[in-house]
């Protein structure tokens, strides 16, 4: 069973990703309608009634989303961002690791923040790359905001969503 769902606006373009609970809420409410049940086709049910779980729903109404000029930088964007490989050897990233340690003054910032293997976060502590003789394997910079881009950097997409993702892009 599909646990995220893809909400478009009333217009058809991405608004954010929320919980299939929170989906079949609002379908049930009238605020929103199933545009395309998820694959494995599972349900929610009661005594009366079953709901197929949504993948892919629509706003009845249209949502003025207010313009960010930045995408907010967290954990599961810089994650998403080196595609959850470690900058430093390539292996499967699980933690976050400031370049210029903050100990040192760096910032938290898009451009200070890689993903990191724990072995490599470890070995790195609060030491600047220098004094490693290490090199990035590709240089930390904010995303470009784009249509969609705060939720698509937190969430990984769901096949399904490509028709919708692709209009967007």
């Amino acid at each position: 069973m599909t646990s995220r769902v893809l909400l478009l606006n009333a217009t058809f373009e991405p608004l954010a990703v929320v919980t299939a609970r929170r989906a079949v809420v609002l379908m049930l409410s009238g605020k929103a309608e199933l545009v395309q049940a998820a694959l494995e086709g599972g349900a929610f049910r009661s005594e009366n009634l079953a709901v197929a779980v949504p993948s892919v729903m629509r706003l009845s109404r249209y949502v003025r989303v207010p313009y960010r000029a930045s995408v907010p930088m967290t954990r599961a964007g810089v994650l998403r961002r080196d595609k959850r490989s470690c900058v430093y050897c390539g292996k499967r990233a699980d933690t976050i690791d400031h370049v210029v340690p903050r100990s040192r003054g760096g910032r938290h910032s898009w451009e200070n923040c890689v993903a990191a293997c724990r072995p490599c976060n470890s070995r790195k502590a609060d030491r600047l790359l220098s004094e490693l003789g290490w090199v990035l394997r590709t240089a930390p910079a904010a995303p470009r905001r784009g249509r969609g881009s705060v939720w698509l950097l937190t969430v990984e997409p769901h096949p399904t969503w490509e028709p919708w993702l692709a209009a967007a892009a």
